[in-house]
């Protein structure tokens, strides 16, 4: 937010959901997952951990559609803050954009992948494909986060848009 908008009062309209992102980003950044779960615990997999939670709101949100507006502006949080991060990390302004639009890509790919694999019960494979890229995760690894995930998935269903919009997740 720029600071006229400060002075005059203005506020982004995606800021309806950022208590929504930071839960998601949050419940991304569990240990667990990388110590139990067996994700690598680099800029790659945490990339690939945050956007698999993402995917699975986005996913249960997209049942509604009235939610289309909120889902729009968790996208919108999400390309503002791989934007930032890949700054911090020193990436130069001319590929930014390149880096952020291949994100998008992952994401929209996982998202279908996800639902796709929860829908079909081979949802191991989705996350070994892209959780893990294509790498088998050690014994019980990815028992630990499959099933932590399709739990995260079941109570998104059983929760209301409204408490999952607040931030409530599961």
């Amino acid at each position: 937010m720029s600071l006229l908008d400060r002075l005059f009062g203005r506020r982004d309209a995606n800021e309806a959901v950022r208590p929504l992102y930071n839960a998601v980003i949050a419940r991304g950044r569990e240990p667990h997952w990388y110590a139990q779960g067996g994700v690598p615990d680099t800029i790659d997999g945490r990339f690939e951990m945050i956007a698999a939670c993402l995917s699975l709101v986005i996913a249960r949100l997209e049942l509604e559609p009235e939610q289309r507006q909120n889902i729009a502006w968790l996208v919108e949080l999400f390309v503002s803050d791989m934007d930032g991060q890949l700054r911090e990390i020193g990436i130069g302004d001319m590929v930014v954009g390149k880096h952020v639009g291949r994100m998008m890509g992952a994401l929209g790919g996982r998202i279908g992948a996800y639902r796709e694999g929860l829908r079909s019960g081979n949802f191991e494979a989705a996350l070994v494909r892209n959780l893990y890229r294509g790498t088998e995760p050690a014994a019980g690894a990815l028992e630990h986060t499959a099933e932590r995930l399709r739990a995260f998935y079941l109570g998104l269903h059983a929760a209301t848009a409204e408490s999952i919009i607040a931030g409530r997740l599961p």
